[in-house]
């Protein structure tokens, strides 16, 4: 299969609902073919439901929104068991998690011990209960969004969960040329309303078995360790990136070389993903807090302090 294509198509596709945000697009696409899900951290308003519906809309998959709220359980998410008086047994009656692209309103709305209920189902695409294990669909991706200014009546997402998102995204206001746009093209009807599927849920997962076999060189994957190494090692840092984040570098750096018609990963992608793949994997000490030091400054300086591998990258 070709990925180029794939992806700009797909993009093509979104951009009929989502004006101007190429970059994040680009990211949440990486985050399909990697079959990674991703958190969508940004103010109201700005496109985080329709890009999700629009992403379900063009790969013909299911969709599923979740409101999160604190008073939300997490039988609320997965799913219960209730009892047929006719049968004489109990049947499970699936929850909102049992669907192929999953928005998660909101995550941070909801309480800890509801966001758990997520993390066997993010990491090991399967929700456990009563004793009975069920596979989830695939492909299966949840789309996280939370708004980082307002903290009333919000938890914290733990560590472990952060960790289990392969990127995080901002999308951030759209320019002064393209908010016309968005006036312009909902000015009748919303554009969500006219894309049609683009690919279908097969060919998703045709394209995320394509993508592991593009080749990453033995200096690439040093660098990449290099990067999530340094997370641990810096003095602003409380807790750094684990093995997953080098992981998660290693997969989408190889969906960004396939999505640029490559089929061998270069240091800039890994330069370009760090960022979004390392900065909320990262705890920030609390001396490095009053300095008002950021988990992204430190991805920053990170990345530019890292020597770039140099030599042949391709097979």
């Amino acid at each position: 299969m070709d990925i180029s294509s794939f992806g700009a198509n797909l993009l093509e596709n979104l951009e009929k609902v989502i004006v101007g945000k190429r970059n994040a697009l680009e990211l949440v696409v990486i985050g399909l073919l990697c079959q990674g899900h991703v958190l969508i951290e940004d103010v109201p308003g700005v496109g985080k439901t329709m890009m999700a519906r629009a992403i379900a809309k063009s790969v013909g998959c299911s969709f599923n929104r979740v409101q999160f709220t604190p008073d939300m359980l997490p039988s609320d998410l997965t799913g219960v068991s209730i009892f047929n008086q006719e049968t004489r047994q109990f049947e499970f009656r699936p929850g909102p998690i049992f669907g192929q692209v999953i928005l998660a309103d909101e995550i941070n709305r909801a309480t800890p011990k509801t966001q758990a209920a997520l993390l066997e189902a993010m990491e090991e695409r399967q929700v456990t209960i009563d004793g009975v294990t069920h596979p989830l669909p695939r492909p299966f991706l949840v789309l996280a969004t939370q708004n980082p200014i307002e903290y009333e009546g919000t938890f914290p997402l733990p560590e472990a969960q952060l960790d289990r998102f392969l990127l995080r995204v901002r999308l951030g206001y759209p320019n002064l040329s393209d908010e016309i746009a968005v006036l312009e093209g909902q000015q009748l009807r919303h554009p969500i309303e006219n894309i049609a599927p683009v690919y279908s849920a097969e060919e998703v997962l045709a394209a995320a078995e394509a993508v592991k076999a593009i080749y990453v060189a033995p200096p690439v994957k040093r660098y990449i360790v290099e990067l999530t190494h340094r997370t641990r090692n810096s003095a602003d840092v409380y807790l750094g990136a684990s093995p997953r984040g080098s992981l998660a570098l290693f997969r989408a750096g190889q969906a960004r070389a396939a999505l640029n018609g490559r089929n061998y990963v270069l240091p800039d992608d890994i330069k370009a993903l760090a960022q979004s793949i390392l900065a909320h994997r990262i705890i920030v000490s609390p001396a490095a807090r009053l300095r008002e030091v950021t988990a992204e400054r430190i991805v920053q300086e990170i990345v530019l302090a890292v020597p770039v591998p140099g030599g042949s990258f391709t097979t």
